[in-house]
């Protein structure tokens, strides 16, 4: 694709940018002399990075790459967390580098970035975008990341990768020695070339099986945006910590952020006690349940747990600094159809959530003919008498 976009090129995409790429595919033939196909890849592409990256999807100047590649890449907010664990080095190779997102916000905290990525088409979209951006001290190489390692003489403050994880029928996958590259046979040339290396991972990869995989973590963080798990970051070292700690942060969409920490051996020593529905009821964000903070975060933060299973926390003191949703609990009814109903008024509609509970959400909306939305939640859980019961809230 030529660079920069003819100044006709460029007008199609500003004035079709909110269009439905299907449609503007079949009106091609009204734009002979444009390439309207590749340019609807190009729209398609920032529809998709609009909410990820905004503001690279309203800079007119770059260029974007086929869509699957903006799907994959990092959001700005978890780019510029990973650059902030980063900074202050002097030299680091982003291995995977991809759109070249998260090189472009590790170059903020980083003296040198090598960006490395074997799809040469997909390293000249990035070179030109950070000229672009005035990005001057990023370094870009069209090699796969063992060639790299193996040709460079240069040893690295970190090495960061994020393995490929959709196989050859681009089906999503998750283990590690299924993502490409494999980062547990590259273990030892990654040791060997830096002092560190951060790795991200799909939130699906169970964290237990990853601290024994890779052997070599030193702390680990679980990021999620708007209560939804994102990624995993790993940070591996010559020395692994015995226990390594595990950060929680889950970005909010005020763009406050809440933190919680814990470790195996705190999350061992905390004695959960037990209650009824009080008057608050709290549900940890997802991160810190990604963790593993089903005991700790009730200790922390003195609250009562409504069942061993269940991982929903209550108190009749408010905890406003709690590190996920708080509720004011109106009502403790049975999993009845008409008890639930009378809560609800003539639209019957509410948001449901399921813990510890046999039937789905599905199930229970089929069961009680109760739709989404409006104003009341509903959580649907076990008692710590082993009771069905369902929690009528009001969110703070």
């Amino acid at each position: 694709m030529e660079f920069p976009l003819p100044e006709a090129a460029r007008q199609y995409v500003a004035d079709n940018l909110h269009e439905d790429p299907a449609k503007l595919a079949l009106q091609a033939r009204r734009y002979p002399d444009l390439p309207v196909p590749e340019l609807v890849r190009q729209i398609q592409a920032r529809q998709k990075a609009r909410t990820k990256l905004p503001a690279w999807a309203a800079n007119p100047d770059l260029i974007f790459p086929p869509a699957l590649s903006v799907e994959q890449a990092s959001s700005d907010r978890t780019a510029a967390f990973k650059a902030s664990l980063v900074s202050g080095a002097t030299l680091l190779a982003d291995l995977t580098g991809g759109f070249g997102v998260d090189s472009s916000f590790f170059a903020s905290q980083v003296t040198q970035v090598h960006y490395v990525e074997r799809n040469p088409e997909l390293v000249a979209v990035v070179q030109y975008n950070l000229q672009q951006l005035g990005i001057q001290n990023v370094v870009c190489h069209a090699t796969d990341a063992v060639q790299f390692l193996r040709n460079t003489d240069q040893h690295f403050d970190w090495l960061y990768l994020d393995p490929a994880r959709r196989d050859t029928a681009a089906r999503k996958i998750f283990r590690l020695q299924d993502c490409e590259p494999d980062i547990l046979r590259m273990m030892p040339l990654l040791l060997h070339k830096a002092d560190r290396v951060l790795l991200k991972t799909s939130p699906m990869l169970d964290i237990e099986q990853a601290l024994e995989e890779l052997a070599h973590v030193r702390r680990l963080w679980v990021v999620a945006v708007d209560n939804e798990c994102k990624e995993v970051l790993y940070e591996l070292g010559q020395e692994p910590a015995v226990d390594p700690e595990r950060f929680t942060i889950n970005m909010k969409r005020d763009g406050t952020q809440q933190e919680f920490r814990l470790n195996r051996a705190r999350e061992a020593r905390a004695i959960p006690r037990y209650a009824e529905a009080q008057q608050y009821l709290y549900e940890p964000n997802s991160a810190i349940l990604k963790a593993g903070g089903f005991r700790s975060i009730g200790t922390a933060f003195e609250l009562l747990k409504l069942h061993q299973h269940s991982h929903l926390y209550t108190s009749d003191t408010l905890r406003a600094d709690f590190p996920g949703r708080i509720f004011r609990i109106r009502a403790a009814e049975r999993y009845d159809r008409d008890a639930l109903r009378a809560h609800l008024g003539p639209e019957v509609r509410a948001h449901v959530t399921t813990r510890n509970f046999p039937d789905s959400v599905a199930d229970f909306r089929h069961r009680t003919g109760i739709r989404e939305g409006g104003e009341l939640y509903l959580f649907a859980t076990t008692d710590l008498r082993g009771r069905l019961m369902v929690l009528v809230c009001e969110k703070l």
